[in-house]
C-alpha cells in the first residue's frame, strides 16, 4: 500500500478542474478562489491544485499542479497524500471516494429542479448522485443560503456537517484610454452569461422601448440567440443591440464601468458573480427575484417580481429615477465589499483547520 509522505504541514489539495473553459463561471470562481488561497495562505498548508493539462491559468505556477487524467475516475495515484481534499464544485470528475484524508466539497447550484420542463426522473439521478458524493465528505458548504435551503430540501441528512461560505467576485479596473472591440455609441445596458433560456436575457428588450439605450449582450452564443433577436425586433430595438460572444476581461471591465445598468433576469442562479461585479462599479443592477439573485443583489438592487413587459418597464424606470435622484453608488459598492475573495479564501482554510482538528 502507497505510504502516505510525513510532512511539517498539513497537505492540501484543491480541485480546479472546472475551470478548463475560460467563459464559464467557474472558471471565474475557480481563478478568483485559488488566487486567494495562495495569498490567505500564510504558509499553514502546502496547496497543490488538480487542473486540465489545457487550463490557460495555473495560478503563475505558485503551487504544485496534479495534472487530470480521466483514468482518475478508477484510480487516483495520490489517493493518500493528502490530509485535505477540497472539491471544489459538484462535477467531481475526480470522485470523492478515490482519495483517503478529509473531505470538503462546495455545492454551487441544484438548478435542475428550478428550471421549466425537467424531468423528473433526470431530477432524481441528478440529486442520488450529489448524495453519493457527499456521503463521503466530511463538509458540505454552499455558496449561498439559498442553495444551503436547497440541499437540505433535497438531502436533509447532511443537515449537520453543511455551512454557508458566499463567493467573493473580482474587482475589475480598466486601464486608462482603453478601447473595448465593440464600443456602444450612446449610453447602454449591459448583461453578461450563456446566452440560455434560463438567463432570461430575451426579457431585457423592452427595457429599451421609449428610451434611446442600446444593449450589449456579452457571453458564449446558443441556439436562443434567435429569441432574443425576435424579441428586440418585436420591440423595435434590433438595431440597438449588440451581441459580442465571449469578451475578455478588460471589455467586461470596460461594459462594467461605462454602462448605465446592469440587467440580469436569471431564474436560476446558485450565486451569481456578474451581480457583484457590477455593483463593485456602483451600478444599479436588475435582477430576477428569484433563487440566489435577492441574498446577492441585497437591498440595493432592483427586482423584477415577474416578466410582464409593464411591470418590467416600470421596475426598470422606477429604478433608474431612484439611482440618479438618490445618489445610490455609495450603498451600492459598501454592499459590493461584502464579498471579496479573501473573505472567502479565510473561511475555507479555517474550514480545512477545523476538520483536522
Amino acid at each position: 500500500m502507497q505510504q502516505r509522505i510525513t510532512m511539517s504541514k498539513p497537505s492540501v489539495l484543491v480541485t480546479f478542474d472546472s475551470m478548463k473553459n475560460p467563459n464559464s463561471g467557474y472558471f471565474s470562481f475557480g481563478k478568483g478562489l485559488g488566487d486567494a488561497l495562495i495569498k490567505e495562505n500564510s504558509n499553514r498548508f502546502k496547496l497543490t491544485y488538480y487542473m486540465f493539462k489545457n487550463t490557460i491559468y495555473f495560478f503563475n505556477r505558485l503551487v504544485e499542479i496534479i495534472y487530470l487524467y480521466r483514468w482518475h475516475r478508477f484510480f487516483f495515484p495520490f489517493y493518500n497524500n493528502f490530509d485535505v481534499v477540497h472539491f471544489t464544485d459538484q462535477t467531481c470528475r475526480l470522485r470523492p471516494y478515490r482519495v483517503n484524508g478529509k473531505k470538503i466539497m462546495t455545492i454551487h447550484d441544484i438548478n435542475k429542479v428550478h428550471l421549466p420542463g425537467s424531468k423528473q426522473h433526470k431530477i432524481d439521478k441528478h440529486i442520488n448522485k450529489l448524495r453519493s458524493y457527499m456521503a463521503h465528505c466530511d463538509r458540505i458548504v454552499a455558496i449561498s443560503q439559498f442553495v444551503a435551503d436547497d440541499v437540505l430540501r433535497f438531502i436533509p441528512e447532511i443537515k449537520g456537517k453543511l455551512s454557508v461560505i458566499h463567493n467573493g467576485a473580482d474587482k475589475l479596473y480598466v486601464t486608462e484610454n482603453y478601447e473595448p472591440t465593440y464600443r456602444p455609441k450612446k449610453a447602454f445596458l449591459f448583461t453578461i452569461g450563456l446566452l440560455s433560456p434560463q438567463k432570461g436575457f430575451h426579457y431585457i428588450p423592452v427595457l429599451l422601448q421609449g428610451n434611446d439605450y442600446e444593449l450589449v449582450i456579452s457571453g458564449i452564443e446558443t441556439p436562443h440567440k434567435a429569441r432574443i433577436l425576435e424579441e428586440a425586433e418585436k420591440y423595435g430595438c434590433l438595431d440597438r443591440l449588440t451581441l459580442t460572444g465571449p469578451i475578455a476581461d478588460e471589455d467586461k471591465a470596460w461594459y462594467f464601468k461605462n454602462c448605465s445598468a446592469f440587467v440580469f433576469p436569471s431564474i436560476a442562479e446558485g450565486f451569481g458573480l456578474p451581480v457583484i461585479e457590477a455593483q463593485y462599479f456602483g451600478k444599479p443592477v436588475f435582477l430576477a427575484k428569484a433563487t440566489s439573485l435577492p441574498e446577492v443583489g441585497g437591498s440595493v438592487a432592483y427586482y423584477f417580481n415577474n416578466f410582464e413587459p409593464a411591470h418590467m418597464q416600470a421596475v426598470f424606470n422606477d429604478g433608474m429615477k431612484d439611482y440618479a435622484n438618490n445618489h445610490r453608488e455609495a450603498a451600492i459598492i459598501e454592499h459590493a465589499n461584502q464579498f471579496s475573495w479573501e473573505n472567502s479564501a479565510g473561511k475555507y482554510l479555517a474550514l480545512y483547520e477545523e476538520v483536522l482538528k
